[in-house]
Order: structure tokens, then C-alpha cells, then sequence
């Protein structure tokens, strides 16, 4: 039967640390020029409704690094941009390729590619989740500190990473706090579904206003862009309100303790973060970029392997 990488929530807790384990052993083996075929021959077509830097070049060199051949297919490309069904362009694809990763809009498009694709689907982004990235960070956190048992403070936009890093922290059996403006939080419905499967691992999670309150005893301070790709016109007013929520050296130093800085890029400096922040020897962004290529590896592995 085949299995879906849609959102953390869809996996169990052994099968997402089983899945970092195998992407920290890639790259290992990796940097040692040891090379595993193990998708030789199989192709994965990449939709792009929403281009990326990360996401693409990811993708594609994890798939020639695993022996396989990645598709790049932008909405110019294939004729769900022209109005062809979804569910047709699943069932198309599905008789040329061995797996299907798709950056899109609307996460009812994944649902439904999935729901109707009979080759696994990756979810590469979508506007609720961005699994793919909270796997790379997680991997990131465990080379950095060896451990799972961290907190992480995400300070913004309650947008798909902060969705994604609720169902990461419950998952993984992290602590986490959010702090976001008012009418920018998660959704209520991620929130509850996040906090019952944190029952699981007893990772405590909690919603805040005040970004200084977040970021107490963290081990981890995290942030998004304030606008994101589609957001464009909403810039102007989204630097008013999110301007107490920038993450500069006041905010790293308000932890009490050696806090790391992470961001998923690309990043603007003097909105979110500080330069000062990013470029010092607390932020771990690059790594955390060169683990995306590991992380999704590991996970175009576990769902399109034989």
C-alpha cells in the first residue's frame, strides 16, 4: 500500500526519527563518497505552482544522488494550469512516474493529487504545511544537540512552518511555544489536533502573544519571513504589525541560556532578523539548508523504496 508524505501528523513518531536517522547516515556516507542507487530507475515528477530555490534543487540532486531522474514540471508545463483536473493530472503522471512531489497552493489540491494518485505523493509546500523543511530542521537540532529534548521558541506568522513545527514538536517529543500577532495565529484546528498528539511523546505546547515569553528557556529561536510568496501586497502592513516580533540579539539573549537561530529562507534582513543574528556563529540557517537534500532523501527513500 502505498503512503503519503503530506503532513508529520499522517506518520508515527518511530518512523520520523527512523526517517532522520537514515538522512543523517546519508549524509555521512555522502561526504565520504559513498553513493546508494537505491531509486535507480525510478522518476519523480516535481510540480512547481510555487517556484523555490531550496525545494527544486533539493529534490532533483537527492533523486540523481539516489539514482533516479527527477521531472521539473511548472504550471506552464502540464495542463493543470490550463484547467486540466487534478484528479486527472494524478492519474496521467501515475502511469509515467514512480512518485509525485507537488508545491502548490491550496492543501485540498495534495489531498485530492493523493487521494487519486496511485504512486506515493510528497508534499513539497502547500499554504498550511511544509513538512519536508521541519524534517530537515529537526535532523539540523539533532547534529547540533544530540538530542530531541529541546525547546523551540517560533516567533511570527502562525502560517504552514508554524503549523508544521506544532505537528514536528508533538511528533518528536519537543517543547514548543508560539508567539504571534493577534489574527495571525495557527489554526485552532492544528493547534488541538497538534496538542492530542503530543499526549504521545508529552511535548508541551503553547500559544503566546509575547515573543519574550516564548523564547524563556528555549534552546532554539525560529522565524519566517512576515510575508510570504502570495503576500506580496499585504507587505507594507505586515511590517506594522509584526515589528515587535523581530528576532535580533535582545530576543537571542532573553533565553537565558545558548539559544541557536534557525530560519527556513530566504530571509530579510532587518524585518525578521537582524543581521547580526543571522550571521553569527548561533545560526545554524546553512545547515539547516543542506539538510533539506539529506531529510527529503530519506524520505523519497522511505515512501518510494522497494
Amino acid at each position: 500500500m502505498k503512503r503519503d508524505f503530506l503532513t508529520l501528523k499522517d506518520w508515527s513518531t518511530d518512523e520520523l526519527k527512523s526517517m532522520i536517522q537514515t538522512a543523517i547516515r546519508l549524509k555521512a556516507e555522502n561526504k565520504n563518497g559513498i553513493t546508494h542507487h537505491h531509486l535507480a530507475g525510478k522518476k519523480l515528477a516535481m510540480i512547481f505552482e510555487k517556484p523555490s530555490t531550496r525545494t527544486r534543487v533539493s529534490f532533483e540532486v537527492g533523486m540523481y544522488e539516489l539514482g533516479g531522474h527527477a521531472l521539473y514540471l511548472s504550471s506552464d508545463d502540464i495542463q493543470l494550469g490550463r484547467g486540466e483536473t487534478v484528479k486527472d493530472t494524478a492519474r496521467t503522471l501515475s502511469r509515467f512516474v514512480d512518485g509525485i512531489m507537488i508545491r502548490t497552493k491550496g492543501h485540498d489540491i495534495i489531498e485530492e493529487l493523493a487521494e487519486n494518485a496511485d504512486v506515493p505523493v510528497i508534499n513539497g509546500l502547500t499554504d498550511d504545511f511544509h513538512p519536508c523543511q521541519v524534517m530537515a530542521d529537526v535532523q539540523t537540532i539533532y547534529e547540533h544537540m544530540n538530542t530531541f529534548d529541546v525547546k523551540v521558541a517560533y516567533i511570527g506568522d502562525g502560517n504552514n512552518m508554524a503549523q508544521s513545527w506544532l505537528y514536528g514538536a508533538a511528533k518528536f517529543g519537543m517543547d514548543i511555544s508560539v508567539a504571534s500577532p493577534e489574527n495571525y495565529e495557527c489554526d485552532p484546528a492544528v493547534v488541538k489536533s497538534a496538542v492530542e498528539a503530543a499526549k504521545q511523546t508529552g511535548a508541551k505546547i503553547e500559544l503566546c502573544r509575547d515573543p519574550f515569553d516564548a523564547v524563556k528557556n528555549a534552546d532554539i529561536i525560529y522565524t519566517d519571513v512576515w510575508a510570504s510568496m502570495g503576500q506580496e501586497s499585504e507587505k507594507e502592513e505586515r511590517k506594522k504589525i509584526f515589528a515587535g516580533y523581530q528576532v535580533n540579539k535582545k530576543l537571542m539573549e532573553a533565553t537565558g541560556r545558548k539559544t541557536l537561530f534557525m530560519h527556513c529562507l530566504p530571509a530579510y534582513m532587518g524585518l525578521e532578523v537582524t543581521e547580526d543574528v543571522y550571521e553569527s556563529d548561533i545560526s545554524i540557517v546553512w545547515d539547516e539548508a543542506e539538510n533539506r537534500l539529506h531529510a527529503q532523501k530519506a524520505v523519497m527513500l522511505k515512501v518510494m523504496g522497494s
